[in-house]
């Protein structure tokens, strides 16, 4: 019976979504309209859809395992630091916003040239793939673990819904299932906390059963560590399509900042609950309630469904497992929607097809988001693994030499072409020694715990450099027009 109403809760949670999509669908008039929502979200959307992309299936399940296993409360740190990125993005919001741009490589290619933006859109679009197609792997096997479906049916469901709803509206679809979805995930989260406490027999008994250093900030990441994690993810996030475009996209500068804002208060208030969740874990394992055999099955990082099915009431499991399933459909559909942009409007419109009008370029995107979903469909079905490790590696490659010519250009008159391109290859070749090639006893082994900080500041460098000695012809932060 309690299976039958959690799976009951699911499947009304999914549909709920996919008519979300079609509703969205009748506020889409134009090509802005479906990539941007019409540029016209305020603070509140703004701060939803923001929390919902970055908050995944890592900031849940992963949060959970290594509050669980080794980090205890310092797992917090891995969605303050998100946070803490969001505040600081705050002082660039207004001028990302008042771009006018529809893509981070458009701005690169009105900025520094043509083939600026190519570059950047290449550089982009690859890890959107691989991004995409590991959300539907952390979605399906959710489902198919807290419903008893198969591994593979899991993905096929998890793949059409979220492309369905993505495609019919949009960013106005991602961004109003993005509201609901940080809701479910953050309430959800919040509700499993006195439940668990309540098997474990109140939070004194958990404080006894697990060691006094489970409560040290510190304990799984050092201060560096969260300066490095909070500098990749500014990185990340300035110049990821998934997570600039709700900048483009706000109404004005005001709503972008405060939007912002409201998203880092999300993720701090967020934070500490699946840290505590974990906790609560390890503590009635200790006590011998749980069983470390009972993670078996589907490994550690599942220990939150695990928790949930053993202490709560069916309907708030349901809702929990809903909300758990749209964390990482959250972020599926972001990268979905950022793939198609990037395409649509700095390939094929910029390149293939420059006469291409705006319905266009707004079908091509759709066709451009189903091929994105069937290609990582495929990856996520016979998991090739090589090519998932080189794809997901290109998100942190994306930004190493691209962060400050992006940045920059809004402020510094003197950011050329040359030098762009120079940041863009120098930051990339860092990354890439440091993360796949560096051995022990090689130079500057390990001696990072972020790859992308060298690579941003050599990136820094040659754009700088290159800049000075080729600089622009035209030195001005004033874009080269496009049609809307």
């Amino acid at each position: 019976m309690a299976n039958g109403v959690i799976t009951i809760v699911v499947v009304i949670y999914m549909l709920f979504m996919l008519w979300i999509g079609w509703y969205s669908s009748k506020r889409i008039s134009s090509n802005t309209d479906f990539m941007l929502a019409g540029r016209r979200l305020g603070p509140f959307l703004m701060a939803g859809t923001l929390a919902a992309t970055e908050i995944g299936g890592g900031s849940s399940l992963g949060v959970v395992q290594q509050g669980m296993q080794n980090h205890g409360i310092s797992a917090a740190w891995y969605i303050i630091t998100m946070g803490l990125a969001f505040v600081i993005l705050t002082f660039l919001a207004p001028k990302f916003r008042a771009a006018s741009v529809k893509t981070v490589p458009e701005y690169f290619r009105r900025r520094y040239g043509k083939s600026a933006g190519v570059i950047t859109a290449i550089i982009m679009l690859i890890p959107l793939i691989g991004l995409t197609e590991g959300q539907f792997v952390a979605s399906a096997t959710i489902l198919s673990t807290m419903l008893g479906i198969g591994y593979k049916p899991a993905i096929v469901i998890v793949a059409v819904i979220v492309t369905a709803y993505s495609v019919m509206g949009g960013l106005w679809s991602v961004t109003m299932t993005d509201f609901v979805q940080v809701f479910m995930i953050v309430i959800g989260m919040i509700l499993a906390i006195p439940f668990a406490l309540r098997t474990a027999g109140g939070w004194s008994n958990v404080v006894a059963n697990v060691p006094p250093e489970t409560f040290d900030m510190f304990k799984g990441y050092s201060p560096m560590a969260v300066v490095s994690l909070t500098v990749m993810y500014v990185a990340t996030f300035t110049v990821g399509q998934e997570a600039v475009s709700r900048y483009y996209a706000a109404r004005d500068g005001k709503a972008a900042r405060q939007g912002s804002i409201l998203a880092a208060l999300i993720n701090f208030i967020y934070a500490f609950v699946p840290a505590i969740l974990g906790i609560i874990t390890l503590a009635l394992i200790n006590m011998g309630t749980f069983s470390a055999d009972e993670f078996a099955s589907v490994g550690a990082r599942y220990a939150l469904p695990v928790l949930a099915v053993r202490t709560m009431p069916a309907l708030i499991c349901g809702l929990l497992f809903a909300g758990i399933i749209s964390a990482t459909m959250s972020s599926s559909d972001s990268d979905l929607l950022g793939a198609g942009s990037i395409f649509a409007n700095d390939i094929y419109r910029a390149v293939l097809k420059p006469k291409a009008d705006n319905k266009e370029v707004m079908r091509v995107t759709q066709i451009t988001m189903v091929c994105v979903s069937l290609i990582s469909m495929c990856a996520a079905l016979f998991n090739p693994a090589s090519l998932i490790a080189i794809l997901t590696f290109a998100f942190t490659l994306r930004a190493a030499g691209t962060f400050f010519p992006y940045v920059l250009g809004h402020y510094w008159t003197g950011g050329s072409l040359a030098g762009t391109i120079a940041s863009v290859i120098s930051g990339s070749v860092v990354v890439v020694y440091l993360e796949k090639i560096a051995k022990e006893g090689m130079p500057f082994y390990k001696a990072f715990s972020q790859p992308i900080i060298p690579g941003l500041v050599v990136g820094l460098i040659f754009f700088l450099i290159f800049s000075k000695i080729m600089p622009p012809k035209n030195a001005s932060l004033e874009l080269t027009p496009e049609e809307d």
